[in-house]
């Protein structure tokens, strides 16, 4: 259990806990290594390190959130299999390569047409089309993956699917969609839900989001 949720982090939702039900059906090497792109407060971070994972590289651009993600791999007696990094998440392991990536990145189309660079809806919104994030990291992701290793990211079909299927396969990986689940809308999505019904991302009477689980391996 994560104790530590303060306000401005991100805190494990849906999205979250659909991502650690991959995770746990997922095979991991001996001595893996896992690189966590936007921990948040480091929930997926830890599941993986319980996995068994050798090392998890956690990484946000929020200070409070590496913060957070740190005290709470800490108080999970993970503290030494967890190192927690602040930057770039696409940036910071330019040179290393991973077993296994997990990533819940800002994905919730906004008004906006850039995403914001400070305050906790950095955590959420994703430019007009919510791509902003996973398009950079759809194109990054095979460069870090070592042979046989897999990404597994999460996202609203309200930034579209097909999109992240066909630049993951474009990068060489085999990618899928693993799981979907329908959860009731969130306070973002409440909140700009006109806007995104006028742009068509929401059908008449829909009152679900839909969130899927891609999986994406690189090949021997």
């Amino acid at each position: 259990m994560l104790f530590l949720r303060p306000p401005g982090v991100y805190a494990p939702q849906d999205d979250t806990a659909a991502l650690a039900a991959a995770l746990e059906r997922e095979p991991l090497p001996p001595h893996a290594e896992v690189l966590d792109v936007g921990t948040g407060s480091g929930a997926l971070a830890v599941a993986a390190a319980r996995r068994g994972a050798a090392r998890v590289t956690a990484v946000d651009t929020s200070p409070a959130a590496v913060l957070t993600a740190r005290l709470n791999a800490w108080l999970a007696g993970q503290g030494r299999t967890v190192r927690v990094r602040r930057g770039d998440p696409l940036r910071t392991a330019p040179r290393h390569h991973f077993d296994l990536v997990l990533a819940n990145p800002p994905y919730v189309p906004s008004p906006e047409p850039a995403p914001p660079r400070r305050g906790r809806a950095r955590a959420w919104d994703a430019g007009r089309d919510g791509r902003a994030v996973l398009d950079p990291l759809c194109a990054r992701v095979p460069s870090l993956l070592r042979p046989g290793g897999v990404l597994l990211l999460v996202h609203s079909t309200l930034c579209g699917t097909s999109p992240t299927l066909e630049l993951l396969r474009e990068g060489g990986l085999e990618a899928a969609v693993t799981d979907r689940r329908l959860v009731p809308f969130g306070p973002v999505v409440r909140g700009r839900e006109d806007w995104l019904r006028e742009r068509g991302l929401l059908a008449p009477g829909q009152d679900k989001e839909e969130l899927v689980v891609i999986r994406a391996r690189r090949p021997q």
